[in-house]
């Protein structure tokens, strides 16, 4: 089991950094997988972190300059690793201005993954600035508990207003209350409601837009055949949203919701070469 990768492209190393920081605000610990075209970092909906999922690949031809990898056997060419990327995000701080970045899984006295910054310096020697950040090694016999989340069966899909602004409405309302109700209809009209005792506060937004996700997705059944005026609803913990919101420093491209009426809400974030799916479960 080897796994050794490099970037020396700035400008991919400061993308690679951001997508690390946005998971490390998503997750205390996480899973990362590695195959030889991908990486993953998946968070599996446990009680413990409030039921809440969370998967995010990575093609890592578009990050890494070099990257080595050989799984665990000739027919399983994959590693799962335990980490917490919160110390992947702090080792990769020390990174900006870094003429070259290395990762390398190693074991010594437990296993690590070894992040060596090569620093600028004014010699013509190098600095190299190493951190070891202890990880778990995920056996063979766990690993079906990490496949990637089937796409609920939705009623509403819709594209999401810009996320700042979405940001701001939520970190305003969550001063207000602890859950909030995310609705939408197939017309592009989106509500984010709070109601409480003594207030109910409702942001519209309209002309949002519904993804025309292919029927052969099998995921359409529920949406096929729905009013368009009519809404579906979910109520979910405004803290988990808010989470989603502030920490994400993908920049996606597009970004969209399905809602399961009362059960889930499924966020997807993409850009080019980041995929962040994020389930936050519906309140009783």
């Amino acid at each position: 089991m080897r796994f050794r990768a490099k970037i020396v492209d700035l400008a991919c190393l400061n993308h690679f950094s951001r997508v690390i920081n946005t998971i490390a605000k998503l997750a205390k610990t996480c899973t990362l997988r590695l195959t030889d075209s991908k990486l993953y970092f998946i968070l599996v909906d446990k009680v413990a972190n409030g039921g809440v999922s969370m998967w995010c690949d990575l093609c890592q031809g578009n990050f890494f300059d070099e990257f080595q990898m050989e799984g665990v056997a000739a027919e399983h060419n994959e590693i799962y690793l335990e980490l917490m990327p919160e110390n992947l995000s702090r080792a990769l701080k020390t990174a900006q201005s870094a003429k070259a970045v290395k990762i390398k899984l190693t074991n010594k006295h437990c296993p690590c993954l070894r992040v060596a910054v090569e620093l600028p310096s004014l010699s013509s020697s190098s600095r190299i600035v190493t951190h070891d950040i202890p990880v778990g090694v995920i056996p063979r016999r766990l690993w079906n508990d990490f496949r990637e989340p089937s796409v609920p069966d939705f009623d509403v899909s819709i594209y999401l207003p810009a996320l700042k602004t979405m940001k701001s409405v939520v970190e305003r309302m969550k001063n207000l209350s602890n859950s909030i109700v995310i609705e939408a209809n197939l017309s592009g009209e989106m509500n984010l409601k709070i109601e409480t005792d003594l207030v109910s506060v409702t942001t519209h937004f309209k002309d949002l837009g519904n993804p025309p996700w292919a029927s052969e997705d099998g995921c359409q059944s529920s949406a096929q055949g729905r009013d368009l005026e009519s809404m579906a609803e979910a109520r979910i913990d405004i803290k988990k949203l808010q989470q989603l919101l502030a920490g994400q420093q993908v920049n996606p491209t597009k970004a969209l919701c399905n809602i399961v009426s009362k059960r889930i809400v499924h966020f997807i974030l993409l850009h080019e070469d980041v995929s962040l799916q994020y389930f936050i479960p519906a309140l009783a």
